[in-house]
């Protein structure tokens, strides 16, 4: 996903492509039981809003990403906790595959 990160403004206009991975977690029992949409978190409407995060918001840095990702996701879903990872491939050419971090937090910590 192509993300505006960066530390420089040259950077973030380049709108790199970012990986990210995202677990939430949420008592998914009744969804489970009845197999219906209506009880669960839509996966679509959630990679919409973290495309969104991503894609239309100015980040210089992995860990201000990934906290405004989970911010965004624990206030629009019924989520108890959400760990996302970010990965930046290729920060430094030749040396790293990636770079990146990994951040869990729950409705607690963000409310």
């Amino acid at each position: 996903m192509p993300a505006a990160l960066g530390v420089t403004a040259a950077e973030r206009r380049m709108r790199r492509p970012v990986l990210l991975d995202l677990e939430v977690a949420s008592d998914l029992r009744a969804a489970g039981h009845s197999d219906s949409i209506r009880q669960t978190i839509h996966y679509k409407r959630i990679y919409e809003v973290v495309e969104d995060v991503a894609s239309n918001h100015e980040h210089k840095l992995v860990e201000a990403l990934a906290e405004r990702i989970v911010r965004a996701v624990l206030s629009k879903f019924d989520a108890d906790a959400v760990t996302v990872t970010v990965r930046k491939p290729r920060p430094i050419s030749g040396v790293l595959d990636y770079a990146g971090v990994r951040i869990t937090r729950t409705r607690e910590d963000v409310s």
